[in-house]
């Protein structure tokens, strides 16, 4: 199993699926993960697997960093897209996040003036005031939904801990209202867990792509009233072993009914 683990707290240029070139900004350690969830899924791998020994970056290491490669970047080119933040975990559980913000909307400013900021969010903590107000900020304010069953949450998401209740993370994408971009992963499998201390011992079918998930997770979605719905599925070797893409037809077909309502949805294959 390969795992990406990104330099910090500026990496790429690289393309992104949905944003195009993407200036990654990666606000935890550099030698590992920091994640409110443990997402089978994702690309770093599992928090167990990855537990850094470094700090998160300061506010004036990244300000620091930034502004050296936004230099460069004009100089040497490419031209970014956005600035994204992301990374190896959670951007907002940084504690400088609301600051750092501040600083990268200044040297957005000062450097591309019309890339946009983007932040690629799990959505655990933005019951908190400043970091609800930082996200009020940014261009793209892109929160995770997967799903609105408590179940699938808890086997695929799998937030840290027992605080996570998604009713209430519904009602925090609502107060921002309709500044927020929702994005969902669609997979499917029924994969065997690599490791002996997983949580699910025994195979688990995962597929949120089925009418029993669909359906609410639209009510939620026309609650929300995102500016856009990102839905999309794998794209990199996962840490669980035996997942599955959506296909091409799943995401369609989903999408096409976020469409129905009104509402910009783009599917990423």
């Amino acid at each position: 199993m390969s795992t990406i683990i990104y330099p910090s707290p500026i990496f790429g240029p690289v393309h992104s699926r949905r944003l195009g070139v993407s200036l990654g900004i990666n606000l935890l350690p550099a030698d590992g993960k920091v994640c409110t969830f443990d997402c089978i899924y994702c690309e770093c791998g599992f928090n167990a697997d990855h537990r850094p020994k470094q700090k998160m970056p300061t506010r004036e290491e990244v300000a620091a960093a930034l502004e050296a490669k936004l230099k460069d970047m004009k100089a040497n080119g490419p031209h970014p897209d956005v600035l994204t933040f992301a990374g190896n975990g959670e951007p907002t559980a940084n504690p400088h996040f609301p600051e750092i913000i501040e600083d990268t909307i200044r040297l957005r400013n000062e450097y591309f003036p019309d890339a946009k900021i983007s932040v690629l969010s799990n959505a655990t903590l933005i019951h908190r005031p400043k970091i609800h107000d930082a996200l009020m900020k940014v261009d793209n304010n892109i929160q995770k939904l997967d799903t609105i069953d408590p179940l699938y949450i808890n086997k695929v998401d799998r937030p840290e801990g027992e605080w996570y209740q998604v009713d209430q993370v519904i009602e925090g994408l609502k107060r921002f209202q309709g500044h927020v971009i929702i994005q969902t992963m669609f997979l499917k499998g029924t994969p065997t867990p690599p490791t002996p201390n997983t949580q699910h011992p025994t195979p688990v079918n995962y597929d949120n792509t089925g009418e029993e998930y669909v359906a609410p997770w639209l009510e939620a979605v026309k609650a929300i009233a995102p500016q856009q719905v990102m839905i999309y599925t794998i794209d990199r070797e996962t840490p669980m072993q035996g997942l599955q893409k959506a296909t091409h037809e799943e995401l369609d077909r989903i999408r096409d009914r976020v469409l129905a309502l009104g509402i910009p949805c783009t599917a990423s294959y």
